[in-house]
This record gives C-alpha cells, sequence and structure tokens, in this order.
C-alpha cells in the first residue's frame, strides 16, 4: 500500500507515494497533463512485487504539491519539470533511479537522461523523445497534426487560460476522451484524478508550459542554464525503452518512427496496439514489463 508522503526541494513541497522494498531499487514514475499518480496505480503493483522501490510523485500544480515560497514564478517549462525530479532525487538522497513517465513525465525521463545520466539508471519514455525544439516550434506540421494541437493553441489565449479556470473538469475529460479514443475509462476513474487538478498553481502551470514551449513567453531566469543545453537536442545515452501507443489521439506513432537517432545507448522501441495517450493506466502490464527490462540492462 503505498503511502502518502512529503519532502521540500529547493522549490516546492513536494507530496509523493512511496512503496516497494525499503532498499529496492528506486523507480520514479512521472506523469503529465492533465493526470496524476493514479495513472501508475495497476504499475506500483507490479513493479513493487518484483522488488523494485516506487516513488510516484504529484508534479507542480497538482494534487497537494505545492510551490514554498508565492514569489517563485509558476513555470511549467521543460527545464523547471526536469530539475524538480532531480532535486527530488537529491532530498530522497538517492543517487541514481529509473526514471519513466508519459506525457510531461516523459520529457523530464528523457532530459534527465540527456543532462545527468549518472543519475538515471535507465529510462522509459512514451512517445520517444520528445524534449522540446523551442526554436523551431513555429514551423508549421501538417493540418491533421495542428488539428489535434487545438488546445496548445486555446492555452496561448487568454481566453484559453479563463476557461482552463472555469472548466477545468469537463476540459480536461474532453482530453482525455481525444488522446485515449479506444479506452472507456469510468467517470469514478476521473473523479480521483480531476481532484489533482484542483490545485491553486495547475492553471498558471499549464498555461506557462503550453506558451513557453512555443516561444511565447520567457522562462524561470533559474532554469537558463538548461533551456540552452536542451536547444541543441542533447543526445541520451542511458539504457532506453520508448513506449507508443498505437491510437495515441494526440501524438501519432509515425512521430517517434526515426527517434532512434536521439539514443547513443541500447534502445528500443514498442508500439502497443488499441493504446492511446495514457500508456501506464491502459497498458500497466506492458508499462511495468518495460520498467523491469531497463532495470536488468
Amino acid at each position: 500500500m503505498a503511502e502518502l508522503a512529503r519532502i521540500r526541494t529547493a522549490v516546492l513541497d513536494v507530496a509523493y507515494e512511496a512503496s516497494g522494498p525499503e532498499h529496492g531499487t528506486p523507480v520514479i514514475l512521472l506523469h503529465g497533463f492533465p493526470y496524476d499518480p493514479r495513472s501508475f496505480d495497476q504499475v506500483v503493483p507490479i513493479l513493487n512485487g518484483a522488488g523494485l522501490r516506487t516513488i510516484v510523485p504529484y508534479l507542480r500544480g497538482y494534487g497537494p504539491t505545492r510551490f514554498l515560497s508565492a514569489e517563485t514564478m509558476r513555470s511549467g517549462q521543460q527545464a523547471g519539470l526536469a530539475h524538480d525530479v532531480l532535486d527530488l532525487l537529491d532530498a530522497l538522497g538517492m543517487e541514481q533511479a529509473i526514471v519513466a513517465g508519459f506525457d510531461w513525465g516523459a520529457r523530464s525521463a528523457c532530459i534527465l537522461g540527456a543532462l545527468w545520466p549518472a543519475r538515471v539508471r535507465g529510462l522509459v519514455t512514451c512517445c520517444g523523445y520528445i524534449i522540446q525544439d523551442i526554436a523551431r516550434a513555429g514551423n508549421p506540421v501538417d493540418p491533421e497534426q495542428e488539428r489535434r494541437l487545438w488546445y496548445t493553441y486555446y492555452f496561448n489565449t487568454e481566453r484559453g487560460r479563463a476557461g482552463l479556470a472555469a472548466n477545468r473538469v469537463p476540459l480536461c475529460r474532453l482530453l482525455w476522451t481525444l488522446w485515449s479514443p479506444t479506452w472507456p475509462f469510468d467517470e469514478g476513474a476521473y473523479a480521483r484524478t480531476a481532484r489533482s487538478l484542483d490545485n491553486p498553481d495547475f492553471v498558471d502551470v499549464a498555461v506557462h508550459s503550453y506558451r513557453h514551449r512555443y516561444g511565447v513567453v520567457a522562462g524561470d531566469s533559474r532554469y537558463e542554464e538548461t533551456e540552452a543545453r536542451l536547444a541543441a537536442l542533447p543526445k541520451i545515452s542511458v539504457p532506453a525503452i520508448a513506449l507508443h501507443g498505437a491510437v495515441d489521439g494526440v501524438t501519432p506513432t509515425a512521430t517517434s518512427e526515426h527517434h532512434g537517432t536521439h539514443f547513443t545507448g541500447r534502445y528500443e522501441r514498442r508500439v502497443l496496439d488499441n493504446v492511446g495517450h495514457d500508456v501506464p493506466r491502459e497498458a500497466p502490464t506492458a508499462f511495468a514489463q518495460a520498467v523491469l527490462d531497463v532495470s536488468g540492462w
């Protein structure tokens, strides 16, 4: 049974769920937008049963996690989210861990694997290499993919900010439906996660994330050096498995077909039939197996 714990880092009071053998190989499981640790509820028991220790944090802007200072920028930029994971490892006294996630969580896993490989024993990423290429974010893609990105453009308007604030529960439920078209999630499952969206920083962090990635707004100055390193699209040397849902409604499988060039270590891509965007919830056995496989590489 996972226990809810809290720990302070340089920026956050992080709420996280820890379970499994105290001295087992640590695995950091990272959710994305607009999800929460409930995505890993069926993954955690498999990993714990195999002797791994799981740490599942609520990201900044979600659930009980809070910023320590009212003065801190409510940034949702990729470098900030990745530093949160690095800071969590430091606070927990973990020299190294397996890092696995989807959506925003997969991006943080990729960044740690690229910039701080000594801290990453292995990584599992969904949708492949998803470090943002902000310099080229203004380049259009094919119209069908532009249609899938409607929510990102919405959040780049003040109407979109107001819409997310006023309608976060039905709006995010719509995103779940669009992104995982074959997953018949029930209302109870959604309601359990929707509680995590009722965080005072949720809207600010989400809106900043979707504006920063297009180069529309500045980031937090404390992450400037890291963003500069990410602009070079660094390669990932740690062992990695990329999972991609075959029916992902926001990121088609074609986007990750050639991502292997970004990985210089052992790498494997697995496409999962009839699975959408929330891979750990829709295919928990496959997700857990990927973690177990990289732990043995």
